[in-house]
Order: C-alpha cells, then structure tokens, then sequence
C-alpha cells in the first residue's frame, strides 16, 4: 500500500469514527458535523455561551482549533482561508460582544461573497427575550450582512442545520451562514444521525446559463469592433480562470480586472490592460469609456470602478455574466443578461468563440495606451517610495507569493505594482474596505498553504487595529511575512483632504504609533527595519531566510500618493495622473 492510499484509508477509518451514530451532546454533534464536512481548522475565542463546545474540544485531537486574541481576528483569519483556499470558513464566539465582535467580519465577507460558517453561542433558549448578561440577537443583527442564519431550538436540527449552512455557504452566490446555537442546546444530548443530503425549498441556484443569451453574445464578439472583457471576483470564485484564459486568448479581447478579480487572469498577458476604476490604469479606464461591446464576467459594477454611473462605458452594449440575477441591472442597464455560474457559462463560450476579428485596429489603440501612460511615479535615491518597495517585493518573489493587504494607499500601490498571475493569490477587503483585515487574513491564508510564501502588507494605521493576533503566528510558528508600509499618517483620508479638501488636514497624524520592531519582539517575532533602498534589500531578504514569522517595517515617504486618481463625480477618463496635475 502507498502513502496516498494509506491516507485515503486513514481518512476513511475517520469519517466512520465521526459518524457512528450514539447519544451524545449538541456540542459533540456540531464538532463532528463540521469535520464531516471537510472542515480542516476553526478559528474561534471562548466564553460563557459556548462552554459546552470548548469542553467537547477537550481532548478531541481531530479537531483542530486556532485561539486568536480577538475575535473579529478570528473571522479575518477564517475569510482569508477561504479566500486562499476556496473552502468554507469556519468561525467560533460566544454570545453577546463576542458575536458582536464578528459584526464586521461577517459584512466583509458578505460583500465580497466570500463562504464562512459563523457559530455563536447563546443564552439557554428560556432566557432569550429576556436581556439576559451577554445576550444580544445577533441573527437579527446580521441579518442584512448573510446568506442566510439560523437559531437552533431543537439539538436534534443540528446535523440538518450545519450540513444545510455549508451547502448555501458555497453554492450560487457565496457567502456567511451564521448558525446561533443556545447554550442549553449545546448541553442537550440526542442519538447522532448525520445528515448527507441536502434539499432547501426554494433554493437552486441557476449554474447553466440560458443558451440563446451565450449565442447572443458569441454574434456580438463577431460584430464587435471596440470589444473589452471585465473580469471580477466571480472568475476567481467559480474556478473558472483557466476557462477565461482560453476565451480571452481565443477571442483576443483585451482585458481588465478589478482589484478581486487580480489573478484571475495573468497580469503579464500582452491583453491585460491592468486594474479600472478610481486608481485603474490609464488604459483600462480609457478602453472602458470608448468600447463598443464591454463583457463583464463575475464582477458587479461596483463604484469605485465604474465611477459616475451615467458616464460609465457611454458607447458599449454590456453583456453581464453573473450567478447573481439580483446583480444584473442593478447599477448599469444591460443588453444582454446572462445568469450562471462563471465557469460553466465560459466553457460553454469556448465551444463556439472566434477571434474578434473587427478588433485589429482597436487591439493596436489599447497597446498604444499602455505604452503612452503606463503606471509611474518619481522614484529618490534618498528615501524609500512605497511603490519601489512593492515592486522589489514582487521581483523578489517572481510574482509567486500569496499577498494579503490591509485598506489604504498600500492595497492599492499592491494591486498596481505586485503582478499576480495565479488565483486565490491576492486576498484583500474590497467591498467594505475593512481596515484590521490584512494581517489576521494572512494567518488563515498561511494555514490554507502551509507550503507557500505569504505576505501581510498593511499600512501603520491598519496594523494596529489587529496587531495583537502576533501572538498567534510566534506560538504556531505561522511562517507570515507581515510588511509594514509606515508613512506616519492615514494615507488615504491625508490624500482625500490633500486634493478633495484643499489640504485641510484633520486627524490624520498617527504620531505615537509603537515602535513596530519592538513590538514585534513583544510578542517573540522577529522585527527589522528599513528606511532605504539598501536597508531594505538586506531587511526583505533576511526576512525570506527566516522560517518563521517576521515583521518589516518600511519606513517610506509621507507625502506619497496613489495615481491615477479619478474623483468622486467625475467619469473614468477624467483621471488625476500626477502629483503636477
């Protein structure tokens, strides 16, 4: 017998430990639950409500669990494991501020239809209603922020329930599940029955798309003289990068994706114009306002990208491609709507896609635009720019890291000049724009690949938000890379008032922030520091020969901002390329 199929027959032996049915608890059936549905690790931080599940865990080696230090650290680090990973993530806290806590990780993730479990413990069922200590209705508090929620009344549900929360967590449009579990449920005991199959009234999501809407588009590409592809997030989610490869370089439409979509197709590729929107390139915004045909796969039109809405893409016929109906239409009129799922919709295009032929003329512009105004910035000899550091970052890495951001000028600097040519290889906040979520991301990022380099970019205002959850990289040995791009100020909102508010600068000093290296070693991780090019060559290596965690801090110029910039207002042609403009 080989390795492989030694493992095979050891995971076998298990599922039937796990599923033998006996009279046990409602805390047992949930931890067994979750390890049949693949469930590898939880991130999670006890309490009162949730006593009964913790003391299951006692004991219990199965089952692993990661005790963060806060829980909104928990969430992050189970978001950044499904983003990295593209199972479900799953999160533990208990009732009142501990599910409060996680208010807004779940809104993150929701955003982003990013699939997490979220389990909270509750006051026993007899005192819900009755402002219990630590009680809060947290399924009504979320309700607005998850696919769906549940509140287990009756321990025998659970299996249906948990079995249930997984299958909606990571089909059709993903996203949170939150399951709030009494704690008198979770003491309960009942004879275990897992639950293998799965049928909710009411909910099929429609993966096969409808085939008079592909063909519509396939004679579209054939007419088209101006086409451009938008990728999102939903190529990424769906598997389907490889198929969107296949169409693009069939069709040769150029293409561009947004901040989720990075990595979805690779940045080196002659058609990939780069990121659209506020800060997108040059090209990307200018290929947008003039094509004739624009073919959104899995993206949702956010703001951001498309800016003044009713001076967005004036000359195109849009094609949406969604698993979402909810999203087509919703902010920009389509001409032809097509609900499925990514990848299923792309394989199908593929049978039939030809080279946009008309296109010739209109490939040669968008390559005359690249090369015209390609992303810059003025670099210095004497003090390190943010955008250099991300550069040698990459260089450094040939591009094959896993990278997460926090929320600021460095996510952006991250997405403009970090070329990311894999899935799942890019993990940031992008809907809500969630400061805090970089670093605790990274971990759950780490645990998904143990294998590969990770690195935790984050801003001097963000790391602090969740610093704290250093202790669990040093006492794990969590080989994370976290990078600190320290300009001593909120970024972003100094830039904002820089140009928007006439440099009426308000609040945005984080003077008295800790001395990161320091703090670092506080925690037992490895600190270094650069404030220039040299410092930070040896700091960035010395960091990659360490096997465990370390922090680099970059010590990068104040003033520094993100171009291009379109303000709010104006369309996305209308672009700020410099500081001069």
């Amino acid at each position: 017998m080989n390795a492989q199929s030694a493992m095979m027959g050891s995971k076998e032996q298990l599922r039937e430990k796990w599923m033998k049915p006996e009279v046990i608890t409602g805390s047992e059936i949930l931890l067994r639950s979750l390890l049949l549905e693949g469930v590898e690790c939880v991130f999670g931080y006890p309490g009162g409500a949730v006593l009964y599940i913790y003391d299951a865990m006692h004991g219990f080696d199965d089952f692993k669990h990661v005790l963060t230090r806060h829980e909104q650290g928990a969430i992050h680090a189970a978001d950044g494991y499904a983003r990295a990973s593209g199972k479900v993530g799953v999160c533990i806290a208990t009732s009142g501020p501990g599910a409060t806590n996680l208010v807004t990780g779940i809104a993150t993730a929701y955003m982003d239809s990013v699939p997490l479990v979220v389990i909270t413990g509750n006051v026993a069922t007899n005192f819900i209603g009755t402002d219990a200590f630590q009680e809060a209705d947290i399924t009504g508090i979320t309700m607005p922020i998850t696919k769906h929620s549940y509140l287990v009344r009756d321990v025998e549900d659970l299996p249906r329930i948990i079995h249930e929360a997984f299958h909606i967590a990571s089909t059709g449009r993903k996203g949170p599940v939150l399951i709030d579990i009494p704690k008198d449920v979770s003491a309960k005991k009942t004879m275990f029955k897992p639950e293998t199959t799965t049928n909710i009234r009411g909910y099929h999501p429609t993966v096969n798309p409808n085939r008079l809407q592909t063909d519509k588009l396939l004679k579209a590409i054939e007419s088209a003289e101006r086409p451009i592809i938008l990728a999102g997030g939903g190529v990424v989610y769906s598997g389907g990068h490889d198929e969107l490869y296949q169409f693009v370089t069939t069709t040769g439409i150029p293409i561009t994706t947004t901040l989720l979509g990075l990595g979805g197709f690779p940045s080196g590729h002659d058609l990939w114009l780069g990121m659209p929107g506020m800060h997108g390139t040059y090209a990307s915004n200018k290929a947008l306002q003039n094509a004739d045909l624009l073919i959104n796969i899995g993206a949702r039109f956010d703001d951001r990208v498309t800016m003044k809405l009713d001076g967005f893409a004036p000359k195109a016929k849009v094609v949406h491609i969604d698993i979402d109906p909810a999203e087509i239409g919703k902010n920009v009129p389509t001409d032809i709507p097509i609900v499925g799922d990514v990848k299923t919709v792309l394989q199908i295009l593929n049978k039939d896609a030809k080279h946009a032929s008309q296109a010739d003329a209109w490939r040669a512009q968008v390559e005359t635009w690249k090369q015209e105004q390609p992303l810059r910035y003025e670099d210095s000899n004497t003090e390190l720019k943010p955008q250099w550091v991300i550069e040698m970052l990459h260089r450094t890495t040939n591009g094959e890291a896993i990278v997460t951001t926090d929320v600021g000028q460095h996510q952006m600097w991250s997405a403009q000049y970090y070329k990311f040519n894999q899935p799942r290889s890019f993990i940031t906040s992008g809907g809500l724009g969630t400061m805090g979520f970089g670093f605790p991301s990274s971990i759950g990022a780490q645990m998904a690949h143990p294998d590969r380099l990770v690195i935790s970019i984050n801003g001097d205002g963000g790391m602090q938000m969740c610093a704290q959850e250093l202790a669990i990289c040093a006492i794990n040995n969590i080989p994370v890379k976290v990078v600190i791009i320290n300009n001593q100020v909120l970024g972003m909102v100094r830039q904002w008032q820089e140009i928007i508010y006439k440099g009426r600068y308000s609040h945005i000093d984080l003077e008295g922030s800790p001395d990161f290296v320091k703090l670092a070693e506080a925690y037992g991780v490895k600190g270094l520091r650069a404030t220039n090019k040299d410092e930070a060559e040896s700091a960035w290596q010395e960091a990659m020969n360490t096997p465990g965690p370390v922090v680099v801090e970059f010590v990068v110029r104040k003033g520094e901002n993100v171009y291009p910039m379109v303000q709010a207002g104006d369309t996305i042609d209308q672009m700020i390329m410099g500081d001069s403009e």
